[in-house]
């Protein structure tokens, strides 16, 4: 398996372009499954999770034309889909191909979908996707590993509006049950909906489909289901939590980088958090960001949350940036219950870090050392390549395909401000 070398010590300077968010471009081609036409995407991250997401639509039978391998631009055309199936051997590494299962039920009224694998980070239960479905009408029942869904037979099958309060945020289960209400007969309304930058994007390009809905940006969408969606054009937003790595890396090195590409009101949080740490941050335009670190780093506490908190997905990194501030930095985990798998790693680089319950406690600054670690996910990976970055001597990153599933070229990104960090090849680990 392939790995990341670093040898830490030398300060990030220049520019680095962000890509399209993996986590917005995952729903969006869910999306297209739910017309006929033709819907062309443009901005799509170069990344695993993307092509995996390809390949599925393709089992599905739908028609999936680019122009490279990987690409940044979709066509997606379905005139039938003949298989409402996600396979497990498809979707094993990647939990967002439940996303398909609200399509499926909206478009034919059937869906099969395999219990999603991906990250090690704790659960992430579809039961709030199920529950929404079945006050939509649908027969929902699992068997071997597979979520298996049907619309009531009342001629044709398909899905009734309905009132949905979720006892908690689901980001993807918000996306599935929009994608799900957009062709149901009658109004949905759903409260305490998710709110992320992702969530919107989605409402954006289903709104380009011709579909009908309203309070996007807010906890509580109302979505009045049409006949039939049409095809579109879209691009994707950029990816925040790109974004948010690099302006860790920026300001854990001690450096000088202009983030172009970006969205900047996206970043508020870690925006916010980056300046109580000391960092400068400076927002040039809509779409610049430029971050200079500071001299010194000063600790401060984080509780992740739902957007427009801080995002749980810039955790382990800012894990990394807190090693090297001067002080005690509290980091509380309210999203995930088992996403400081990467703390360890750390601690074997010489960071303070103490763990109880949902907090930690980082105590530093702390001089690390490299050594060989191993990334547990997809974010774990970010955090343990900042550490390298700052770390003494060489650090050995193992596992590194985690990171590969949602970073776009971030070996060559650093490499382009400054950083001694390559990919090695090779078997093993």
């Amino acid at each position: 398996m392939d790995k990341f070398r670093i040898k830490g010590g030398k300060a990030l300077r220049g520019t680095v372009a962000i890509s399209g968010a993996k986590n917005s471009a995952l729903p969006v081609m869910a999306a297209a499954l739910l017309t006929a036409e033709k819907v062309t995407l443009h901005n799509i991250p170069k990344v695993r999770d993307l092509i995996t997401m390809s390949k599925l639509l393709a089992f599905m039978d739908a028609q999936v034309s680019i122009t490279e391998m990987p690409a940044s631009d979709y066509v997606i055309e379905t005139p039938k889909l003949n298989h409402a199936e996600a396979p497990y051997e498809l979707v094993k590494t990647m939990r967002a191909s439940v996303l398909t299962l609200g399509p499926l039920m909206a478009r034919v009224g059937v869906a099969r979908v395999s219990l999603p694998g991906g990250c090690a980070i704790g659960a992430r239960p579809v039961d709030l996707h199920l529950k929404a479905l079945e006050q939509m009408g649908a027969e929902i029942g699992t068997s071997h590993g597979y979520i298996e869904a049907q619309a009531p037979m009342n001629g044709k099958k398909r899905l009734k509006g309905a009132h949905i309060v979720f006892e908690r945020i689901t980001v993807t289960g918000t996306e599935n049950i929009l994608m799900a209400a957009v062709l149901a007969d009658g109004e949905t309304v759903l409260e305490n909906a998710a709110r992320e930058p992702e969530v919107t994007d989605l409402i954006v390009m289903l709104r380009k489909m011709g579909a009908q809905i309203c309070g996007d940006g807010t906890s509580t969408l109302r979505i009045r289901g049409v006949g039939e969606l049409h095809g579109t054009e879209h691009t994707v937003i950029p990816d925040r939590i790109e974004a948010g790595t690099f302006l860790v890396a920026g300001a854990i090195t001690g450096g000088d980088l202009t983030i172009t590409d970006c969205a900047p009101e996206h970043l508020g949080a870690v925006i916010a958090k980056l300046e109580q740490a000391g960092v400068r941050v400076d927002i040039a335009d809509k779409t610049t960001v430029r971050v200079r670190g500071a001299k010194k780093l000063v600790g401060a506490d984080v509780t992740t949350e739902e957007y427009p908190g801080f995002a749980t997905d810039m955790q382990a990194q800012y894990m990394a940036l807190a090693t090297q501030a001067e002080g005690t930095s509290v980091i509380s985990e309210r999203i995930f219950e088992n996403r400081f798998l990467h703390a360890s790693e750390m601690m074997r680089m010489g960071a303070n870090i103490s763990i109880e319950g949902h907090t930690a406690t980082v105590r530093g600054p702390a001089a690390l050392s490299g050594s060989v670690v191993q990334a547990s996910d997809l974010r774990a990976s970010a955090g343990l390549v900042l550490a390298g970055l700052v770390a003494n001597g060489e650090t050995l990153i193992e596992r590194v395909y985690h990171i590969d599933r949602g970073y776009e070229g971030i070996v060559e990104k650093l490499q382009g401000v400054g950083a001694d960090i390559e990919r090695v090849h090779g078997a093993g680990s």
